[in-house]
Order: structure tokens, then C-alpha cells, then sequence
């Protein structure tokens, strides 16, 4: 590998070998990297790269539509993977299923609006995407451990 990444530099340091020889120096490097001990985890990281993107890109769209409904399919569907293959990148990257990941970032987002004080429990349960109070407030208290209600009126105590 030294070799190759010396002869890569030589080669950059003269227009004329740089031209002729440049591309096939810097693929030299490319395969001695491959062929180290370190080429799995390379080839690993390439391949998982585009993978890695559109999981990014379904995590954007959850933070865009919080409010919206979310269908695991549709995500994947727009992924280009089946439903089982974007079940697994995903809890591999973020570390929980879609929709564990979707119900905490509402819950948390909830949490964040119940702190600012300007809505109410009902307003917000709305505004993070819950169509029920009722599962919005039994989501909140298993989560925080208290009930959205008591986390507002003690939000409105201190204002």
C-alpha cells in the first residue's frame, strides 16, 4: 500500500506522468486498499453508502410529515427496498423500527410544544400527528412516566 501511494504521489508531481499514468496510479491504490486487511469493512461501507442515503431520506421525510400519517410501505416503497429490507436498514441505522422511531419523535416534539406553552395538550396532541387525545396521552405518560396534562400544568406554574 505504501508503494502504491508513493507512486501515486510521484506521479502527481509530474504533469506529463500524472497525465499518462495518474487514473491507473489512483486505481492501484484503490485495489491495494481493497485487498488489505480493511477491505471488507470498504467494500462493506460502498455497498451499505446508497442504502445509508435513503434511510437519511425516509428519517427527512418523518421529520417533514410528523404530522401526517405514515405508512412503513410507502417509505420503503419510496426507498426502492421491500418492506423487510427497510425494516432492517432502518432499525440498523436509527436504531428502532419506523414506527418506534416515529412515536418517539412525536412524543418528544410534543414534549418540546408542551414546554413553549402555547397550545394545549389537545392542540399538540394534533399538531404531532395523533388523531386520538386519548392515545396521545397513554403514549406520553408510558414514555415520560407522567401524563401531558401535568407536564402543561407545571409548565403554566412557572409562567
Amino acid at each position: 500500500m505504501i508503494e502504491s501511494v508513493s507512486r501515486l504521489i510521484k506521479a502527481l508531481h509530474d504533469p506529463y506522468t500524472a497525465k499518462v499514468m495518474g487514473q491507473s496510479r489512483v486505481r492501484e491504490v484503490i485495489f491495494e486498499a481493497l485487498q488489505s486487511p480493511q477491505g471488507a469493512a470498504l467494500r462493506a461501507l460502498v455497498v451499505n453508502q446508497g442504502r445509508f442515503s435513503l434511510i437519511v431520506n425516509a428519517l427527512k421525510q418523518m421529520h417533514l410529515q410528523l404530522d401526517q400519517d405514515v405508512r412503513v410501505e410507502q417509505l420503503a416503497e419510496d426507498a426502492n427496498m421491500s418492506v423487510s429490507s427497510f425494516h432492517h436498514h432502518f432499525k440498523n441505522i436509527a436504531g428502532s423500527s419506523p414506527l418506534q422511531y416515529l412515536k418517539r419523535l412525536r412524543l418528544l416534539k410534543a414534549q418540546m410544544l408542551l414546554n413553549q406553552g402555547h397550545l394545549n395538550v389537545s392542540q399538540i396532541s394534533l399538531k404531532v400527528g395523533y388523531k386520538s387525545i386519548h392515545q396521545f396521552s397513554r403514549d406520553y405518560k408510558r414514555y415520560f412516566g407522567a401524563p401531558p396534562t401535568k407536564d402543561k400544568l407545571r409548565e403554566d406554574a412557572v409562567i
